[in-house]
């Protein structure tokens, strides 16, 4: 299995890439999953549903399966930041790519995504310089990166040219569990 991460501050395009990125993974036949952080309290049940009512009961896990999903709601007994390499250990070993959104901190290989400022908009800061598990960076203005890289260098909005580039660099991404 092979994990990419995709780092970058919010409203920097992850899912805008994500979602095609899929898509052409996908079409060129892997089997691809996704690790999303979600930095607010999220549900993914509704309310008078039996798992809803199973949680709000005080089942700490609820798995709802059926002929086509799988679903796992654990609820956690004191807030906890999630640690990514425990959820990449949930995820199918079958896969052959897992795509992480967000855990900008992780020491995961990651393209960051970076989106120049716009006018009245301070530029976010960026990570490569520091975090050697940036791979390239993927960003919207080349010329306006605010240090300079020698690292791959991606256009943002062309998600083929990123797919060609995963596909052509995939063996950084072979993941390596850490040791316990």
């Amino acid at each position: 299995m092979k994990v990419v991460g995709f780092a970058g501050y919010s409203g920097a395009g992850k899912t805008t890439l994500l979602e095609p990125l899929i898509g052409l993974l996908v079409s060129s036949g892997a089997r691809v999953a996704v690790v999303k952080h979600a930095h607010h309290r999220f549900d993914i049940d509704h309310e008078g549903k039996d798992s809803w009512r199973h949680r709000k009961a005080g089942a700490c896990e609820v798995l709802v399966a059926s002929d086509l999903r799988l679903a796992l709601m654990r609820e956690y007994p004191a807030p906890r930041e999630p640690e990514v390499h425990a959820l990449i250990a949930e995820i199918d070993p079958g896969v052959d790519w897992v795509l992480v959104e967000g855990f900008r901190g992780s020491d995961l290989p990651k393209i960051e995504i970076w989106r120049a400022p716009t006018a009245g908009h301070a530029a976010n800061p960026v990570r490569y310089p520091q975090d050697p598990a940036v791979q390239a960076i993927a960003t919207d203005r080349p010329g306006a990166l605010p240090e300079p890289t020698a690292l791959p260098v991606l256009d943002l909005n062309d998600v083929p040219l990123i797919a060609r580039w995963l596909a052509a660099n995939g063996a950084r991404f072979h993941y390596r569990p850490p040791l316990p």
